[in-house]
């Protein structure tokens, strides 16, 4: 079963630190470009980043530049999203998803507030 499942998401303080994990099944993990979206409530949903299937390229949105972190592991068919500084303007549902074959996970909330 193709299949995407995020992880890590909670309640945090502004400036505070999160990460995310999402792990994959069900296809080959290091063939897919992955990527992270996220929507916060009311809105879009809104392109985060993306890294290469080899990790070596990466491109974020330019809101969360210099903050967010993305990774991989291709042995463990894991992908993460390290968040740094926090903002309340962060508060989301984030979601990853694998290009190839185009699958999204369910997603997992983020909040930030004091």
């Amino acid at each position: 079963q193709v299949q995407l499942v995020e992880s890590g998401g909670e309640l945090v303080q502004p400036g505070g630190s999160l990460r995310l994990s999402c792990v994959a099944s069900g296809f080959t993990f290091s063939n897919s470009v992955m990527l992270w979206y996220r929507q916060a409530p009311g809105k879009e949903r809104e392109w985060v980043g993306t890294i290469g299937a080899d990790g070596d390229l990466a491109n974020y949105a330019d809101s969360v530049k210099g903050r967010f972190t993305m990774s991989r592991d291709n042995g463990k068919n894991s992908f993460d999203l390290q968040m740094n500084n926090l903002k309340p303007e962060d508060t989301a549902v984030y979601f990853c998803r694998a290009l190839t074959p185009g699958v999204w996970g369910q997603g997992t909330q983020v909040t930030v507030s004091s």
